[in-house]
Order: structure tokens, then sequence, then C-alpha cells
């Protein structure tokens, strides 16, 4: 008897259980509905600009014409991804895209952090924002003015650069648009120029965060500025860095096109070290007008670069659980 009494009552206290989360769930969004209703343009901004557009998805694997539209063009199946890896270039263009993004993703490591701690050791605040509107000015600059600095400064004939060479130390003019060896250190020096500042007020913000007590307390220890760097600053913000960090490798097969194109002015004679997957997916667009092959390496770019990141993020989680991203 007990126990079929006590059957009912347990089928009766579910229905209150729900009805209760129900309440408590519906209590919550009412206490929260102005920070949701605020994040709402953001949301409708990521869902039409990001995920509509993702049928087009099916580009790739369709020989597109204007005429029959994407869904009335023939089926291609794998041809337009042909393209990238018969092509004699591929390996060029391959070696150079992943190359010159783990130089970047490195060197803008290092110097951001070196930056945001530099920031961090200037005790005048009128002083401290000064240096981080600096910084930030090259990052919200267009790659259309930033190749035109550029060129002020290696123009063979007015150029700054070689005035400074030929006047101060008697170097004859280099014409640095047609000698492709120079242009792998210059590519680094303009990335790391326009985006290291953006970088450094990120990490500039997390050492912002860290408890001041434990410089205090390490002070006190007589612990060095380094060893206060090392043992303090650097493994508290490392969770932020390790994100930014994934954040970087999930490009590291895609390419800033205005970099790669249009601070060398597109010029032939620096091909061999300027061309990557997205300037010759742009080059073979305008020679063949082929939508569905620009859409296929689309495509194979996100799909290695979802793959490196997971693989990357495992790895990180697998030393640090909580460092992980995901």
């Amino acid at each position: 008897m007990r126990a079929s009494e006590t059957l009912p009552l347990a089928a009766q206290a579910q229905p209150e259980r729900a009805a209760r989360k129900q309440h408590a769930w519906l209590k919550r969004l009412n206490k929260f509905k102005w920070l949701l209703l605020m994040t709402l343009p953001g949301v409708l901004y990521l869902f039409v600009n990001n995920y509509i557009p993702m049928y087009g998805v099916i580009l790739a694997f369709k020989n597109y014409t204007y005429t029959k539209g994407i869904w009335g063009s023939d089926w291609a199946g794998w041809k337009n991804f042909e393209f990238l890896f018969i092509s004699p270039d591929a390996y060029t263009i391959t070696r150079n895209t992943v190359l010159y993004n783990l130089a970047f993703i490195v060197l803008n490591l290092v110097m951001a952090l070196l930056t945001a701690l530099l920031i961090n050791e200037i005790r005048q605040k009128k002083i401290a924002r000064f240096y981080q509107s600096a910084f930030l000015l090259p990052h919200i600059i267009s790659m259309v003015v930033v190749s035109y600095l550029v060129y002020s400064f290696l123009n063979m004939e007015s150029g700054m650069l070689n005035r400074v060479l030929s006047g101060w130390f008697g170097i004859e003019p280099i014409s640095w648009y047609s000698e492709a060896g120079y242009w792998p250190y210059i590519l680094v020096i303009v990335n790391a120029w326009k985006h290291v500042g953006y970088l450094a007020i990120i990490y500039f913000a997390a050492v912002l965060g860290i408890n001041r007590e434990f410089y205090e307390a390490a002070a006190i220890d007589g612990a060095t500025k380094w060893r206060q760097m090392t043992r303090i600053t650097i493994p508290l913000i490392t969770p932020v860095i390790i994100t930014m960090t994934l954040l970087s490798f999930s490009g590291i097969l895609r390419s800033d096109f205005g970099l790669f194109y249009q601070v060398p002015m597109n010029t032939g004679a620096l091909t061999p070290t300027t061309n990557t997957i997205d300037t010759f997916v742009y080059r073979a667009l305008l020679n063949q007008g082929d939508i569905g092959m620009s859409s296929a390496a689309g495509l194979y770019q996100s799909v290695v670069c979802l793959i490196l990141v997971v693989a990357v993020n495992a790895v990180v989680r697998r030393i640090n659980k909580q460092d992980a991203l995901f």
C-alpha cells in the first residue's frame, strides 16, 4: 500500500517541479529582458550577415552561370576544387599563406605583450591613454592608405628610406618594388605596425584586471619586475593569450588581401613572395570569372581552419582544461 501511495504522489510532484522551473526561467528572463533586448541588434546582424549567406556554400559544387542562378546551375562535383591543387602555384601559395601567418602570430604576440606591459608601467593616466590611442590608430586605417604610406617610404626616386640610405650611408637607391627578397620582411613589419596595437590594448585590459595585491606582496618579498611579469602577469593573463592565439589560428589559411595585394601594388616581380591563396583566387576570378572556383577556395580555407582550431584547442584542453576555448 505504501508503494502504491507514493507513486501517485511522485507523479503529482513532477508537473509541480516543471512548473517551478518554468516560473524561475521566466523570472530570470524578465530580470534580464533589457540586457537581452540590447543584444538583439548584434544577434540580428550576425544572423543576417554571417548565417543566411551560408547557403551560398553550394556554389562550390556548382558550375555557376548568371542566367540559371544558384539552384538552376549544373552540378560540378569536386571540379571547382581541382584548380587549387592542380595549379603549379599550389605549393607556393599554400607555403606563403601558412608561413606568413605563423610569423604574424608569433611576432605580434610577443610585441603586443611587451607593449601592454610597458603601457602598464606608465603611472600618469593621460599619457597612458595617449599611447593607447596612438597604438590603436594604425589598426583602423584603411589598407589602401597604408599601401600609399609604404609607397612613400619605398619609392625609388623620392622614397624616404632611399633618401636616408643614400644620404647617410652612401648606399645606392634600391628598387624595392622589383626586389622580391625584401618583401617577406616588409610585409611582416607592416602587419605588425598595423595590428600589434590592437592586440596590446586587449592584453593591457587583461593586465588591468589583475589584483594589485599580488604585485604588492611580490614587491615585499623582493621580486624584481621581471619575476613579477613571468610569475604573476603572464600566468594570470594566459587564458586571454590562448583565446587570441586560437582566434589567430582560425585564419591561418586566410591572408589579409590588402596587405598582400595593395601594399605591393600588385607588382608582377613580387608575385613569388606576395602571392597567397586569397590573391591567387582573386587573380583567377579576374581572368576566368568563375565564381564556383572562388567559392570552393573559400570553403576549403574554412574547413581547414576549423580543423586546425579544433586540433589546437584539443591540445590546450589536454594541457589545461580551464584554458581551453571550448
